[in-house]
């Protein structure tokens, strides 16, 4: 209620959370950012791009190994609580997206046929947007 005191701390489940909210922004934000400059990229030249990319790369890939680790954490944060069948189904779906947009992710760098890596980064986004929502599933 408003005018309650309210206690706030820094505490470890402050961090996990805190950790795991900013490398789901950088790895699914990087994302929608690629989608609006990369055309522009290409415009400029064939190294533009190539920098864009590896540049993304360096800071999505440890985003998503945060996610992961904090992700572990977060499921262990849990040990002892039951949860709902419906909570379990939510979080293994999550897991199957997230195994599915890193895989695409990593595919979508090593190969070079243009609808391939189109697709797969089509495929990556959705995966990755959908294990986010399906995280604040988890969360609520």
């Amino acid at each position: 209620m408003i005018g309650e005191d309210v206690t706030v701390a820094l505490n470890a489940d402050v961090v996990r959370l805190f950790l795991h909210v900013l490398a789901a922004s950088i790895w699914v934000g990087g994302q929608f950012v690629m989608l609006g400059v990369l055309e522009p990229a290409r415009k400029i030249g064939s190294l533009a791009m190539y920098r864009l990319c590896k540049m993304l790369a360096w800071l999505s890939w440890p985003a998503l190994a945060v996610l992961v680790v904090t992700g572990i954490w977060n499921i262990m944060m849990f040990n002892g609580e039951p949860k709902s069948t419906a909570w379990t189904v939510v979080l293994w779906v999550k897991v199957g997206l997230v195994i599915l947009a890193g895989l695409s992710a990593w595919l979508h760098g090593k190969i070079s046929v243009k609808w391939e890596t189109e697709t797969l980064a089509a495929v990556g986004t959705v995966s990755s947007v959908l294990a986010l929502i399906f995280g604040v599933m988890l969360a609520g």
